[in-house]
């Protein structure tokens, strides 16, 4: 295992103020408002632009809310220095565990997404408990996710809209957010985020193990700068076609310096300086057809091998390789664990939806069940922890074949 470093905090996105930056990563200069441009260098209309069609007014901005700062969020929710040490720890784990020096497979595992923090906290006990037993062969990644990715409308997570009645109220979805983030990461499970609104990023990126950037976004030049900066390891998933092509890409571009617009951790827009991600990975999740199975997997590494890369990939169980069917997830797996138990090193990972029941409810049920998910379907945890076994098993003869 790599020596560990420190977790960053939300106050490595610091512009203006000298903070040390996470991972070598270095901040410049904080930069100029809208306002500040304006009299730095007026709006110009050319003569005959402004008598054949008058610039029309920016559309008028929603009702004022104003939201934390990073720093004020991470203040009034703060990571201990234990579980701050402990997220660094994670980090290089699962690194390791992508690059083949650790020989135990990556599981992430938990709802497709949280709605309700209890609930969602109750479950991260029980996989904490798996976790435990399990860490011989498996290294458990619980699934945090607060954002969710929509083609056109839906709810869009607990961070933006945490009442689920479709009335976004962001600030408070921020500190409900960050505050199960804080909790989930206290009970000693690496925590699993996808980042869907970089703007976002830095109030929750110091509690996040293992990132990914989602099938709607991976080919966001954002998204991309976005992984480059991330201190963690990022699974890029194949776009929603299918194709692979846009995902090697995003790996790719994750490898290089960037530098990319964040918020720095007084709320200030400021500029970073990337240095390039290392750890960046392809995630097969299908798409029209599944991908998991063992000839689409040989696809997946030569693709990677085309394009330089190492051969690390993970696997989604859920979403198109389960054709949206949870109750495919279990076949799912089971193909995966049989092509790990032959040997096969360059799956070094494997994703599950699941939950503490089985299913899903629409998220405008007049009174949503807190332990059953408002967007995919989930496995419940009494059909889960088999799954898990069986993983543990093809971890462990991997092992002994030297995989």
């Amino acid at each position: 295992m790599a020596a560990s470093k420190p977790a960053p905090a939300p106050a490595d996105f610091a512009g203006a103020q000298a903070v040390p930056a996470p991972s070598g990563l270095a901040a410049t200069k904080p930069t100029p408002t809208p306002a500040d441009l304006a009299t730095i260098q007026p709006l110009v209309v050319p003569r005959r632009l402004a008598a054949a069609r008058p610039l029309s007014s920016p559309a008028p901005l929603a009702e004022a809310h104003p939201l934390p700062s990073p720093a004020e969020l991470a203040a009034a929710h703060p990571l201990s220095g234990a579980t701050a040490e402990a997220i660094a720890q994670h980090r290089d784990t699962v690194a390791a565990v992508l690059a083949r020096r650790d020989p135990r497979l990556l599981v992430v595992v938990g709802p497709c997404s949280v709605h309700d923090t209890s609930a969602a906290l109750e479950y991260a006990d029980l996989l904490a408990t798996a976790a435990r037993r399990l860490g011989d062969d498996l290294v458990i990644v619980l699934r945090a996710y607060l954002e969710k990715p929509r083609t056109i409308t839906g709810w869009t997570g607990l961070l933006a809209a945490p009442t689920l009645d479709g009335k976004g109220d962001l600030a408070t979805g921020l500190r409900l957010g960050r505050s199960f983030l804080t909790e989930a990461a206290a009970t000693g499970l690496p925590l699993a985020y996808e980042f869907v609104d970089p703007a976002l990023a830095p109030y929750v990126a110091d509690t996040v193990s293992w990132a990914a950037i989602g099938a709607r976004t991976v080919a966001s030049q954002p998204h991309r700068h976005l992984a480059s900066w991330l201190p963690m390891p990022v699974g890029m998933k194949n776009c929603v076609s299918g194709r692979l092509d846009t995902a090697v890409a995003a790996i790719q571009a994750a490898a290089h310096a960037h530098t990319l617009p964040a918020v720095s951790s007084d709320g200030r827009l400021t500029t970073l300086q990337s240095t390039g991600n290392p750890d960046a990975h392809l995630v097969l999740r299908g798409g029209p057809t599944p991908n998991y199975d063992k000839a689409s997997v040989a696809q997946a590494r030569s693709a990677l091998t085309a394009a330089g890369l190492p051969q690390r990939i993970v696997v989604d169980a859920s979403h198109g390789n389960s054709g949206k069917d949870h109750n495919r997830q279990p076949t799912v797996v089971a193909d995966l664990a049989e092509q790990i138990s032959q040997g096969d090193s360059s799956l070094a990972g494997v994703m599950i939806e699941s939950y503490l029941s089985d299913g899903r409810q629409d998220p405008e049920t007049a009174h949503p069940r807190p332990d059953l998910s408002v967007t995919d379907a989930c496995l419940s945890w009494s059909r889960t922890a088999p799954l898990l076994d069986t993983l543990a098993l093809a971890s462990r003869r991997r092992s002994r074949l030297g995989g």
